[in-house]
């Protein structure tokens, strides 16, 4: 398996496995002398530790990070980074029963079609376990972005819709996201998926969600007009986490409902700065940032391991049901949301080394 790392100039490299002793990642490219600790990366990965609600996953991991290298003092040397967290709460019992079974909507058979072996206890490598260690190289890559672009920059994430039901846009409330367990702009909203889970547990299945993930402060000029787009690095970076079925930037698909008039965002002068009257784009124009706030939005499918019974086949052949025991989150998207952010982190990181690199600013 030779894609474990992403990334150009910041650069991450992850390992393990859900069942595994740890996890863990190497983090390349990261400037000297920038203060980093493990309780500034422990703020982030407190935010996407399971076990915290009913909604999310009851296994209980503290996702203690361990910083092995590259820091000295306090601050980073220029040496990779070496973060490693301990799995402490695994129960591989739960999983004796699909050792040998293929459970719909998993890579379980596409695994065992392509290297022939697969550790079945919690899907080991294709496990979520392994975003932790995203999460902490988000972390990192945070600090180097605030260091450049100072408090103007500002990156955050919310649910805006599990299931059938979206926020209300009207409602909107930053503040709010952080007031309930679903990291939701709109407290109606909140209370109406509390209870639409609520059934969606009982009835041993699971629901999707959309997330939406928005930087402001990016400067004009990041990204490159072919391959090494902003957009496409965002896309592809944010497609890489697990249970993510689609990608929009900006509009999105709604930009091929509304007219071109409507869709180019307009732009006058605000003194000596160009301004934009919109923000259709996304914040990207030609894969290059334009200035204004960069918008991402995914999709995440329901989650596969669900207790209503499924049918599959086994790797002798035999159709069987699957019915998937264990702790599981009945809507992923929500531990999504940290995630999320922190590829978006790590994508902004890389393209200001690599613009500072061509541009030298």
């Amino acid at each position: 398996m030779a894609s474990n790392s992403f990334g150009e100039v910041f650069r991450f490299s992850t390992w393990g496995e859900s069942h595994g002793p740890a996890i863990g990642c190497v983090v390349d490219g990261v400037p000297p002398l920038l203060p980093v600790s493990e309780t500034d990366i422990q703020f982030y990965l407190d935010r996407r530790k399971p076990g915290q609600n009913r909604f999310t996953t009851q296994r209980q991991e503290p996702d203690q990070v361990k910083i092995l290298s590259g820091v000295f003092e306090g601050q980073t040397t220029g040496t990779p980074i070496g973060l490693m967290i301990e799995n402490t709460d695994q129960r591989s019992k739960d999983y004796g029963d699909i050792m040998s079974r293929f459970r719909p909507g998993h890579a379980d058979y596409t695994y065992e079609a392509k290297y022939g072996i697969r550790d079945y206890r919690g899907g080991g490598r294709s496990s979520a376990r392994e975003t932790a260690m995203r999460v902490a190289a988000g972390a990192i890559a945070r600090k180097i972005i605030s260091t450049r672009l100072g408090n103007a920059f500002h990156l955050r994430g919310a649910l805006v819709q599990v299931g059938p039901h979206k926020v209300n846009r009207d409602n909107w409330d930053w503040e709010e996201v952080e007031r309930n367990p679903f990291w939701s702009p709109d407290a109606k909203a909140a209370e109406v998926w509390t209870d639409y889970l609520d059934g969606v547990r009982k009835a041993g299945s699971s629901a999707g969600a959309v997330i939406e993930i928005v930087a402001e402060g990016v400067p004009a000029g990041l990204g490159e007009p072919v391959y090494g787009k902003l957009d496409s690095d965002l896309a592809a970076a944010i497609m890489t986490i697990n249970a993510v079925k689609g990608v929009e930037i900006g509009d999105g698909f709604a930009a091929a409902e509304i007219p071109g008039h409507e869709a180019a965002d307009e732009m006058r002068m605000d003194g000596d700065t160009p301004v934009f009257l919109s923000n259709h784009a996304g914040g990207v124009l030609g894969g290059i940032s334009s200035g204004q706030p960069v918008v991402v939005r995914f999709a995440v499918k329901p989650t596969s391991s669900i207790l209503t019974p499924r049918q599959s086949v086994d790797k002798d052949g035999n159709e069987v049901d699957v019915v998937t025991k264990g702790r599981h989150d009945p809507c992923v998207g929500i531990r999504a949301v940290p995630v999320g952010e922190a590829m978006m982190a790590c994508v902004l990181a890389d393209h200001l080394m690599r613009h500072a690199a061509q541009c030298g600013s």
